[in-house]
This record gives C-alpha cells, sequence and structure tokens, in this order.
C-alpha cells in the first residue's frame, strides 16, 4: 500500500474508499480516467466547512461537482480529542492507529453529492475525480481528513449529537405559492 498515489497515508486510505468502497461487486470502469484527472491536476477544488466544490475541465466539457460530508458527533469529536494531543501539528499514521484503536471511527460519510455533468447517477467520473482529488489533500495534509468531517469548524458548546441533514431538493407541493410569491 506504500506504492499507491492516492491514499499513501492512513488517514487518506480511510477516504480512498469513497471513490473504492469495498461493497462494489464488480469492478468500476470510471476509476482508471478518475485517478487520471485527479494525477494531472484537471480538479480544481474549494473546500468550505463540510462541502467540497470541484470544477474539472476536460478538454470541451466543464463540470461542477459537489460532495457534502456529514458531520461527526460530539461524542465522536471528545473521544478523539481524549487521543489526539491538542498541540498536535501533523496528524500521524500513529495517531491514525491509536484512534482507531480506541474504537472510533473517523471513516468519512458522504451526505450528498451533486454533479452538472450529463451522467445522472451519483457515481459519476466528476465526482470519483474529486474523491481523488480530495485524497490527495488529505494526504498532503492529514488534519483536512478530521476539518472535512467538522472536527475543528464549530464551538463545541454547538455541536450536536445527531447530525444536521439538509434537504437537497424541497418538493414544490411544500411550497405555500402565497407566501413564495407575496
Amino acid at each position: 500500500m506504500a506504492d499507491d498515489e492516492f491514499g499513501y497515508t492512513a488517514w487518506g486510505r480511510d477516504w480512498v474508499r469513497l471513490a473504492e468502497p469495498l461493497s462494489l461487486i464488480k469492478p468500476e470502469p470510471l476509476l482508471p480516467r478518475a485517478r487520471s484527472i485527479a494525477r494531472n491536476n484537471a480538479v480544481r477544488t474549494e473546500i468550505e466547512g463540510t462541502m467540497v466544490r470541484a470544477h474539472i475541465h476536460r478538454g470541451s466539457e466543464a463540470s461542477v461537482t459537489h460532495l457534502e460530508l456529514t458531520s461527526l458527533p460530539r461524542a465522536t469529536i471528545e473521544a478523539i480529542a481524549a487521543v489526539v494531543p491538542a498541540d498536535t501539528l501533523t496528524l500521524s499514521d500513529e495517531l491514525h492507529a491509536a484512534v482507531i484503536g480506541a474504537g472510533i471511527s473517523v471513516t468519512p460519510v458522504l451526505a450528498g453529492t451533486d454533479c452538472s455533468c450529463r451522467a445522472r447517477g451519483a457515481r459519476c467520473l466528476h465526482m470519483l475525480a474529486t474523491c481523488y482529488a480530495v485524497v490527495r489533500l488529505i494526504d498532503e495534509n492529514p488534519w483536512l481528513a478530521l476539518d472535512l468531517q467538522g472536527y475543528r469548524s464549530a464551538p463545541p458548546d454547538t455541536r450536536t449529537d445527531a447530525p444536521v441533514s439538509i434537504p437537497h431538493w424541497t418538493p414544490i407541493d411544500a411550497l405555500d405559492p402565497a407566501v413564495y410569491f407575496g
């Protein structure tokens, strides 16, 4: 695993599973192209809280992809803080092993994905390329693996144990025309 281009740190390997889940029963034909796009720096990412926005340009096509991650529950954040010293500058593989050894899961969970491409599926080429681009960023800075899950973003007293779910779409019958157009 040390020779892998994506996920060469323990923190990055957790994130590779977003693109390469173990539950797949057949090979994913888009993975080699997605790795190539990420490898050639064709993914421009913008990170804001637990949201990743990626702009991907390939030839004459351009796509915007959004990945939204669920936030870690307060109990998990407190458990990680008990294992990882507060003055830690770089998260090492040993700290990852200590977190996992303490029974804490830091595996990311996608809350939602969206892409402007024509694929119409949740696992399009652009989503996979964005996952690989994020893995490269995490391999460079492992703190990003926790920050994308809300580890250091909100004050401790405002975090809740239940992840907040923001609906991606609003059903049309949920809107009141008098309020909407008034």
